[in-house]
Formats: structure tokens, C-alpha cells, sequence
């Protein structure tokens, strides 16, 4: 089916959709209530779902898509025995989008929830939640209901009755029939009933699921995946990268063409020091990447999902870049107790064979952690933040194959040591350069626990000062004009540096112009938002897109004033694909002049540690939860209406709450983005 135009109902829990006036309703399904024996039944829910639409099944896991739960409003002389039990073809993969396995059903599913009686009268009200996607969308948290009531057959009557009493307690569900059937309804909704198609104000909807402690959506928590979160082949490529470049620092370098040399000499046979070479960088694959699972193990899966939105984090972040930094430019050296390494070399010379090799390349990573140390500790700070619990882990294998890959190179082709740098100044210069730039990435972590508490120390146009003073030292010191206490005499500038100091210098230049408004799209991503400058040259602010207001009730009470409609931009202050999808699409003039002009545009931001007035209590998945910023409100709203938790994530609705094009995410097509705009208008 071509879906055309989306029009949702914001009606608590509930949605509608339309294409060119006829309901979309991709799965269909049906309730009853079954008796299987004596004071035992089940609540049966069995659904077909349209080709190429799937059906998430239960127990999924925190982060994940919306799982099927079963609620209960009413239960009278019955109770569940048990959890939902999901039944049909499940089918298990790992989704890209939610960064872990999933399972789902396709064309057919059914959900049996087993009840037992307590007495032969009873009355049921109760509702399944599911959720359900294609490869383009996902609806929002949908519920197919049953309500009945009766009286338990005596044993004799209840074989004969079964089988009537099953189809006449048989009640179509779903998005559509559920909609139809009440539309007539002049009823308040109850958070398990299907709403009526009529819409009512969305902040209406909003204020009472906000202060509904029963309400519940079967949504993912709140641990916040951003677009920003990256594949674990980049994230093995970041590793791979700090790897070779802690190779150019004096601790790993010249220990290089000794450990080699050592294999070559203690052993006759070039084949078993070749394999004595690959063993030892394969056991410092093995110490690298065990450190990483360490770090896992420490913080564990969910807190490093949050770290990347956590302000306390990202202070503490800045900080350590910036005691790595100092370490870099020679203040101090970050070592390990001598002892430990003295221990493992001598234990490495007591022992033989693959233990012997294995703690050599131990007393390695030991003795090399004065310059390894600070680019280990700025990797896992980069991955930690990526949300994956693998990250770290994959991390420190591109970390480690990177160091090791020199050692078994060339053992393998020994003639190439003739050929490879010597030891000298150049070295040091690698680490001052690192320093610089674990400087600059620390005020990104700064920035974002700043805007995340709104104290306006970091705004715009600091943040760029600070970048361009940085970036310009950086080119003064290739150019030999600054110096630090471990550089050497040497008073010229290789053809290398000099190229550095051009680049770095011209990338100073470069952000020269943001001291007073120019978007600078090549550092949008880690510059806090254009929202923040103070200070702008031109007065033209038509270029320049800025929200009317940072809440939603606001929103829509201004779009109802002005008969407008709204675009609710979902976005967060640590979201880098926010900051990007800002500077290349609405720096453009026909897209600044919609969100402007014909819109009322509202960003809510969901890492917002405001405090709300007072807490408010929610149920999701089961299990009771506390909202207690701003951030957690708005993260709660994406989830819950929306059926969604990533950033950004663009929604139009009409002043009344209807929904008037598909949600849109991170995609930096102006073409299509005017195109979602303009179906929103039409």
C-alpha cells in the first residue's frame, strides 16, 4: 500500500491513521475468552498482520522497540495465572536502529494470557499493547480490548458450551475497528479504551497521560539512543586509529625494533620467531580487549547508555581529557606503580613458552601506559557514549590490533626496520598534537552538560574562541614558535609539521566568522547550537531558524492564536546529528522560511535537567517510573505518542493534534525535507 498522507489522533493512548481518508490498519486482530478446564482459561488475542509489517513480541528488553504486555483495567472472580505467552513464527535479528536483537512476528501472531477463576461470576476488562513497524514507520503504542462478562458453565455444560460461548465472546480489535466502534462515544477515554475519532487538543491528551499514574505504553525507557550512535566498524576504525597513533609516541616506538630484535636473536629458527612475534601481538590483542570488557563490566550496559546525555558524566569527561592533555604536554607523567611492571618482567623471564611471551607484552601495556594511558582513556570515553554495550570492547580490539600489527610486521619481514623512522623529537611532537585535540573535544563534553543545565557558561561564540585559540597555538607550535618541556633543540620545521600548521591555522581561520553568526556546517555537530550566540553582525535573522518556544503546551496554544500548524522538533543537547541536521537543512532559505513563517516551531529537548514542578509517576513495560526533569517529559511524549526514542525526530501536527505527514529523522535531503514540510501545510 502507498501511503500518501498520515493523519494521528493524539488522544491518550490512542491513535488513528488515514490515507486519502481511508484508515490504515495493518494488523487486525481478534479477542476472546477461552475456558480450557476447570476454573482455567485464557484471554486470547490473534492477529494478522499486512505483508511487509511485523508485530513485536514480548519481553524485549529495556531499549528496545515496543514489546507486547498485557494490561488489566477490571478483573472480578478472575486473575491472570502467569505472563503473556507469545505464539506463532517468531523471528529473531539484530536491529541496526535499536542496536540490538529483536523479535517479531510477521503475517500471523497470537498472545495468550492464562486466567484462573475464583468464582463462577465474572467480569473482565482488559487490553494487549503492541507495537508494530514496517521498514519506513512504526505506529504508536496500539490496543486491541476484550470486555466480557459472565457466569462458569457447571462441568457438565461446559464442553457443550464452549465452543458458542467462544465465538459469541469473539470481538474485532485493532487500530480501525477499535476507532469505529467508539467513535460515537461522548465518554472521557479511559487509558484502556480505544478513543474516539474526534481530536481533541494534544496538550489535553498529554496533561492527563502526564498525570496519569496508571497510564501505560509499552515503549522503550528512557535511555535515549541518538542518531549519533555509530556502527561498530567505525567504532573498531576510532580504536584502529588511536591504536596507530599511540605507535608514534616515545613509549611504544623504540620499544618496537627491540622487542623484534629479541625474537629474531634468542631464537634460530626464523619460522618460531616468527610464531613467538604473532603470539605476542595476539596476547596484546588479548590484554587490550579484556580491558575493554573490563569497563563494560564496571559501568554496565545501561549506564553506559547514559553517560552520553548525563551531565555528572560529561564533567568528569572534560576533566580527564584535560588531565591527559596536561600529562601530553609534559606537566606530568600518568604511570603505573613501577612494581607491577619490575613483577611482571621478571615473571615473564621465570616463565616459558606462550605464558613467558604473554607477559612480556603485559610488562608492554604496563610500561607504556604513560602515553597509551591517555589515548585509551580518550577512546573509551568516545565509544562509552556511542550506548553500545559491545563498544568498548570493539574499541580496544581496533586499539590493540593497531599496536601489535608493527610487531608481527616486522618480524615477519625484519629488512623493513631498516626503512622505518628513527626515534627522535618527532615523537613528542604526536603527543602535544593529541593534547590539543583531547582540549578541544573536552569542551564538548563540557558544552553538553552546560546546555543540559542551562547555565550559559559555554555559549556559541566562547565555545569558538577557546577552538580557534587552540587550533591556533597548535599551528604556532609546528611552526616551532612555542615550545614545551620535552621538545628538543632542534629549531627547524619538517615539510610534515609545516603542512600540520597550515591545516590547523586555516581551520582557526575558518571558524573566525562564527564569532559572529556564520553557521560553520563543518563543526556543527560538536559547536553548541546557533540558539546560543549573542552576539550576531548581520540583523538578517531570515536565514536563521529558531524555536518559538521550548514546551509544547505553549506550542499549541500558539498555533491554535495564530492557525497554524506546529513541527515538534524532538532533539537533545549532546545529539550531534541534531546540531547537523540544523546546519545543512535549515540554513536553507526555502526551509527557514517554512519553520519561520508557517510554522510554529517547538524543540523539546529530552536531556533537559530542568526539574519539573513536582514528580510525576508513570507505568512502562510493567514497571513504575518517576519523571522528574523537563527532559524525562518530553522523552516520555517521543515514546508514548510517537512510538519512537531517537534523535531528531520531526513530527507535524495540526493545533488540534492530528498528525499531518510521517515523522521524519536524520536525513540531510533539503529536496525531501521541503517535500515533508509541504505535505504537512497541505
Amino acid at each position: 500500500m502507498k501511503i500518501r498522507s498520515l493523519a494521528l489522533l493524539l488522544m491518550c493512548c490512542c491513535a488513528v491513521l488515514a490515507v486519502r481518508g481511508q484508515m490504515v490498519d495493518p494488523v487486525h486482530f481478534t479477542s476472546e475468552l477461552r475456558i480450557v478446564g476447570d476454573n482455567k482459561g485464557e484471554i486470547v488475542f490473534t492477529g494478522t498482520i499486512d505483508s511487509g509489517w511485523h508485530v513485536y513480541s514480548t519481553d524485549i528488553g529495556s531499549g528496545g522497540p515496543i514489546a507486547a504486555t498485557f494490561h488489566a483495567d477490571r478483573l472480578e472472580g478472575v486473575e491472570t495465572a502467569g505472563r503473556l505467552q507469545p505464539r506463532g513464527k517468531v523471528i529473531s535479528q539484530y536491529d541496526k536502529l535499536f542496536e540490538m536483537d529483536v523479535r517479531y512476528f510477521e503475517h500471523q501472531v497470537t498472545f495468550v494470557q492464562p486466567v484462573r477463576f475464583t468464582r463462577q461470576q465474572y467480569q473482565i476488562d482488559c487490553y494487549l499493547e503492541y507495537g508494530a513497524c514496517n521498514d519506513e514507520m512504526c505506529l504508536p503504542p496500539t490496543s486491541v480490548e476484550l470486555k466480557t462478562s459472565g457466569t462458569l458453565p457447571t462441568p457438565k455444560q461446559q464442553t457443550a458450551d464452549t465452543a458458542s460461548r467462544n465465538a459469541a465472546l469473539s470481538v474485532p480489535g485493532g487500530f480501525a475497528a477499535g476507532a469505529a466502534a467508539t467513535a460515537a462515544s461522548d465518554a472521557a477515554p479511559t487509558a484502556a479504551s480505544t478513543t474516539d475519532t474526534t481530536a481533541v487538543p494534544a496538550s489535553t491528551a498529554l496533561s492527563a497521560e502526564l498525570a496519569d499514574t496508571a497510564a501505560t505504553t509499552a515503549a522503550p525507557n528512557d535511555a535515549l539512543q541518538t542518531s549519533s550512535s555509530t556502527s561498530w566498524w567505525f567504532i573498531f576504525l576510532q580504536g584502529f586509529l588511536g591504536g596507530l597513533i599511540a605507535l608514534f609516541t616515545p613509549c611504544v616506538w623504540p620499544v618496537i625494533p627491540m622487542t623484534v630484535s629479541f625474537f629474531l636473536k634468542r631464537n634460530k629458527s626464523r619460522a618460531k620467531a616468527i610464531r613467538e612475534a604473532i603470539t605476542y601481538g595476539l596476547s596484546i590483542i588479548v590484554i587490550y580487549v579484556l580491558l575493554g570488557l573490563l569497563v563494560t563490566l564496571l559501568f554496565g550496559a545501561s549506564a553506559l547508555n547514559a553517560l552520553s546525555t548525563n551531565a555528572v558524566f560529561n564533567i568528569f569527561f572534560c576533566l580527564l581529557l584535560v588531565v591527559f592533555a596536561a600529562s601530553f604536554f609534559g606537566a606530568f607523567e600518568i604511570t603505573l606503580p613501577a612494581s607491577w611492571a619490575n613483577s611482571a618482567d621478571r615473571k615473564s623471564e621465570s616463565a616459558s613458552g606462550w605464558l613467558s611471551i604473554f607477559l612480556m607484552a603485559f610488562t608492554l601495556a604496563l610500561v607504556s601506559f604513560s602515553c597509551t594511558g591517555p589515548i585509551i582513556g580518550f577512546l573509551l570515553v568516545a565509544v562509552s557514549t556511542q550506548g553500545s554495550i559491545a563498544a568498548p570492547a570493539i574499541g580496544m580490539t581496533g586499539f590493540a590490533v593497531a599496536l601489535a600489527l608493527p610487531f608481527t610486521l616486522f618480524a615477519l619481514f625484519p629488512q623493513l626496520l631498516k626503512s622505518a623512522p628513527k626515534s627522535g623529537g618527532w615523537m613528542n611532537a604526536v603527543k602535544v598534537t593529541l593534547a590539543f585535540i583531547e582540549l578541544a573535544f573536552a569542551l564538548k563534553f563540557l558544552s553538553v552538560a552546560d546546555l543540559a543545565y542551562g547555565w550559559h557558561l559555554l555559549d556559541r561564540e566562547v565555545f569558538l574562541a577557546i577552538w580557534i585559540v587552540l587550533f591556533t597555538l597548535l599551528g604556532c607550535y609546528h611552526l616551532g614558535w612555542l615550545r614545551f618541556p620535552a621538545d628538543d633543540d632542534s629549531r627547524h620545521t619538517s615539510v610534515p609539521r609545516f603542512f600540520i600548521a597550515v591545516a590547523s591555522l586555516a581551520f582557526a581561520v575558518y571558524m573566525v566568522p562564527g564569532l559572529w553568526g556564520a553557521p560553520l556546517k563543518a563543526i556543527s555537530a560538536f559547536a553548541p547550537p546557533m540558539t546560543t550566540q549573542d552576539f550576531k553582525l548581520s540583523s538578517d535573522t531570515s536565514m536563521l531558524v529558531e524555536p518559538r518556544t521550548l514546551d509544547y503546551d505553549t506550542a499549541l496554544s500558539i498555533a491554535r492564536a495564530e492557525g497554524k500548524p506546529v513541527m515538534i522538533d524532538f532533539t537533545g543537547f549532546g545529539c550531534v546529528n541534531c546540531r547537523k541536521m540544523e546546519a545543512a537543512v535549515w540554513t536553507d532559505s526555502r526551509v527557514a522560511d517554512l519553520l519561520n513563517n508557517r510554522y510554529v516551531l517547538v524543540s523539546l529537548y529530552v536531556d533537559d535537567k530542568t526539574p519539573l514542578a513536582s514528580p510525576v509517576t508513570v507505568t512502562e513495560n510493567g514497571a513504575t517510573r518517576t519523571l522528574r526533569t523537563v527532559g524525562d517529559k518530553w522523552s516520555y511524549l517521543q515514546r508514548s505518542q510517537f512510538g519512537a526514542n531517537a534523535q531528531p525526530f520531526y513530527v507535524l501536527i495540526s493545533p488540534d493534534g492530528k498528525l499531518l505527514a510521517e515523522p521524519r529523522s536524520y536525513d540531510e535531503d533539503i529536496d525531501a525535507y521541503l517535500q515533508f514540510l509541504h505535505q504537512g501545510l497541505q
